[in-house]
């Protein structure tokens, strides 16, 4: 090898093991970038910085990028509520919970793209998390590896199929060659055994993360009135099924009900029209009992103010003494005409106040949950009226008006980017631009939905696996392990399929397919063997990158949600590298004649 590939391998290991001291991996892989340009590897073989730092307006970048907005839109609308819930439901087991989750979304990932469906699923496994207790570390790296699971059962499941298909047909010129099912007969054994045996030893291999989310003690611990809509979905439902009952950090402490009171309130009451429901809790509670949908808060206040619910936050705000508010109570004292904001809770002293929102009394350092414009953090943190003021993130109650109008976005983007009318970036730059212009999410919700932690380092591994593949070191180690099989069938399978897992954990799955794909050829055909299920074994093998978090950009994704480290991918993912390699390489056989 050259000195360039001997440099390029030292880099490699090297942050490999920094990464695995759980060092910050976005800052690793820039780094790796930049020793690669200030080692001045670039000459007349090689190609310039520009196509090193090409990464960063790299198609899979830009879809990451854009599918965050789309996200954005499902989020702030509530929408995937509307259909995931039902499907979901409250599983009492982490077990329980994975197999809801990982089944249907293997389903869906056999014919749609890996990455929308990651990204349509964040919110809502994150949701699933709080509601069921269950640490998001357990949800997060399953839903990634089950979409790579199911995308290998078919042509169409993922891009690296269809490079390996293209690549084939423009070589043979053979349309037939590979059917679209045909992956199907390694890959569903894999999917069937991959999901079982995460599910079967995800107790043992899987981080338990759980959120610091207190559910007593808090000092911020509010009360708050919400009111059952006319129309809401939840009447006639019970508080259990209706998702009221063990919500985290949050119990419902009453019901009003037409002038009645239900202080103890049973798990199978059921909900009417107009119900107020007393719940108390800690402030991120607040946040997600806002995102139900068919509640809203019990002041009518709300609907006075000057902008609309989907332009306005949470904010909480500490009465100082020179507020002048104090002693009165907020009806009579104005409190929204005064300040543009609508008082949806009060925190005093840690006590629970028995009185309506109206009615309260205030004092100084009682705690106010207002929803107003975010402009109010701003133009009130400096005064006299407030000790304290501070936006919550996250809490913009969800536009839930638009909800089938953001499904209808995300549908037409699936269906037009899986037909392949449209690339994925393409239809994704247009569903997420119809989020904006629809109000399903506006452009600032849009930008702070990004992860640029996560797109830095997609391309910056990127990068990484160009240097890899310019200075011939990828190439070299591809040629090392397939030449070491001799003439052996089998042996060249494994080989093949080795080489590829590999590959794949440290460059793109598509570059390792466009690696491995023209040694797969060459060795077949010198020895008159049926290309078919090599090609097949290189499709499994370049898209199951289960081992490192670049592996593949949906684990990537849930990367940073899921709280997860380096070695927790490791960890799981090598023996599942390992389980996957060995089905494929034991049914491959059973069903193709590798001596053909």
């Amino acid at each position: 090898m050259t000195w360039e590939a001997w440099f390029t391998l030292a880099v490699v290991l090297a942050m490999v093991v920094a990464m695995a001291r759980n060092l910050a991996s976005d800052l690793i892989m820039l780094g790796a970038v930049v020793l690669f340009l200030v080692a001045g590897l670039f000459s007349d073989a090689f190609p310039d910085a520009s196509k090193l730092l090409a990464g960063l307006g790299n198609e899979a970048v830009v879809t990451v990028a854009v599918l965050y907005v789309v996200v954005a839109g499902l989020s702030r609308t509530g929408a995937m509520e509307l259909v995931t819930r039902p499907l979901l439901g409250r599983p009492r087991t982490v077990r329980g919970a994975q197999a809801r989750l990982m089944f249907p979304v293997a389903g869906m990932s056999a014919f749609l793209n890996n990455t929308p469906i990651v990204a349509m699923c964040l919110p809502v496994v994150s949701d699933l998390a709080k509601r069921s207790g269950i640490a998001a570390s357990k949800l997060f790296m399953p839903l990634s590896f089950a979409t790579i699971l199911g995308g290998i059962c078919t042509l169409i499941g993922t891009s690296t199929n269809m490079v390996i298909y293209g690549l084939y047909v423009a070589e043979t010129g053979n349309r037939d060659g590979l059917s679209m099912f045909d992956p199907a007969w390694a890959g569903l054994p894999c999917a069937v055994v991959g999901i079982g045996f995460i599910l079967l030893t995800s107790r043992w291999l899987l981080p338990d993360r759980k959120s610091a989310l207190s559910v007593s003690g808090d000092p911020r611990e509010y009360s708050i009135e919400m009111v059952v809509e006319r129309d809401s979905l939840l009447i006639g439902k019970t508080i259990e099924e209706a998702g009221l009952r063990g919500l985290p950090g949050l119990y419902l402490a009453e019901i009003e009900r037409h002038g009645r009171l239900l202080p103890a309130v049973a798990s199978s009451e059921r909900l009417w029209s107009d119900d107020r429901l007393v719940f108390v809790g800690v402030v991120d509670s607040m946040i997600d009992l806002q995102r139900v949908r068919g509640l809203r808060p019990a002041t009518n206040q709300v609907f006075k103010l000057d902008t609309p619910r989907s332009e306005r936050c949470l904010i909480e705000a500490v009465v100082s003494n020179k507020c002048p508010l104090v002693g009165q109570s907020i009806r009579d004292g104005k409190f929204r005409a005064v300040y543009n904001a609508a008082v949806i809770a009060v925190g005093h002293r840690g006590e629970r106040v028995n009185k309506k929102i109206g009615d309260i009394v205030l004092e100084a350092g009682d705690t106010l949950l207002l929803e107003a414009h975010p402009s109010f953090a701003d133009q009130q943190r400096n005064r006299k009226d407030f000790f304290l003021v501070s936006r919550l993130e996250g809490s913009t109650p969800p536009g839930h008006e638009r909800a089938w109008v953001a499904l209808a976005i995300l549908l037409a983007m699936v269906v037009v980017a899986g037909f392949e009318w449209l690339s994925m970036v393409q239809a994704g730059m247009i569903a997420a631009t119809l989020m904006i212009v629809t109000g399903c999410c506006n452009a600032g919700q849009a930008r702070r939905s990004i992860d640029w932690e996560i797109l830095v380092t997609i391309a910056a591994a990127l990068g990484v696996g160009e240097t890899m593949r310019t200075t011939g070191l990828a190439q070299r180690l591809a040629e090392t392990a397939v030449g070491a099989t001799g003439s052996d069938p089998w042996l060249i399978l494994v080989a093949i399929y080795a080489t590829a897992m590999v590959l794949t954990e440290f460059l793109s799955n598509n570059a390792t397919a466009a690696i491995i794909y023209p040694i797969t050829m060459a060795t077949v055909g010198a020895l008159g063997l049926d290309p078919k299920p090599y090609l097949i074994a290189v499709m499994i093998a370049a898209s199951c990158g289960f081992a490192t978090p670049f592996g593949y950009q949906t684990n990537l994704m849930v990367f940073g949600p899921g709280g997860y480290r380096f070695g927790d991918f490791l960890r799981l993912g090598v023996v599942l590298d390992l389980v996957v390699m060995a089905v494929t390489v034991c049914v491959l056989p059973l069903v193709f004649d590798l001596r053909a």
